[in-house]
């Protein structure tokens, strides 16, 4: 998320606990959330590593009313239609397979996360099962993240990746990947 859809999960959070963020995370289990995204804790585990009142109908009423298209993104997609595979990659936990089915239905072949893998940026082993599950070579997939980690782990692993500013930059580096966007 926020490379594509803006992530409303940090909204949420204060949405279902009436509590500040910081004093959220620190009430967390550490290590759940990375736990979450690989698929090791269910959405009801996770819920539970919080030490503080959790209203999960009011979690999931916010992180639904906000997600949204970055500006610029949905047509830069659009415009890869047909030229490029489109492919999401996430660490975003199982939520992803709503806007999966959603919002990004008919702008990704593929929506992969971190709890299909069963590993999650920047771990080298994200990239290569990424590659094996979409059958393209490291060298032929043009990776996009907003994150310097994921970047550089990505190129470690042979993917051409760029860091992600907003769409027009993201049009730019695709531009000069050989693409007509």
């Amino acid at each position: 998320m926020d490379t594509v859809v803006r992530d409303p999960f940090r909204e949420a959070l204060t949405a279902a606990t009436d509590r500040a963020l910081a004093d959220v995370l620190r009430e967390r289990e550490p290590g759940a959330w990375s736990r979450f995204e690989c698929g090791d804790l269910t959405e009801e585990q996770y819920f539970a590593t919080f030490r503080c009142r959790f209203d999960v109908v009011a979690f999931h009423t916010a992180r639904r009313a906000g997600y949204r298209w970055l500006p610029g993104m949905r047509e830069l997609l659009d415009d890869l239609a047909g030229q490029a595979t489109r492919v999401a990659a996430s660490n975003y936990p199982v939520w992803v397979e709503e806007l999966a089915d959603g919002l990004l239905a008919d702008r990704f072949e593929w929506v992969l996360a971190s709890h299909h893998l069963g590993v999650r940026k920047p771990d080298p082993r994200f990239y290569r099962r990424l590659c094996r599950e979409i059958a393209t070579a490291p060298e032929h997939v043009v990776f996009v993240d907003d994150r310097d980690e994921n970047v550089d782990a990505a190129r470690q692993v042979g993917l051409r990746a760029h860091r992600f500013v907003e769409a027009g930059d993201v049009r730019g580096r695709l531009r000069d990947e050989g693409l007509a966007v």
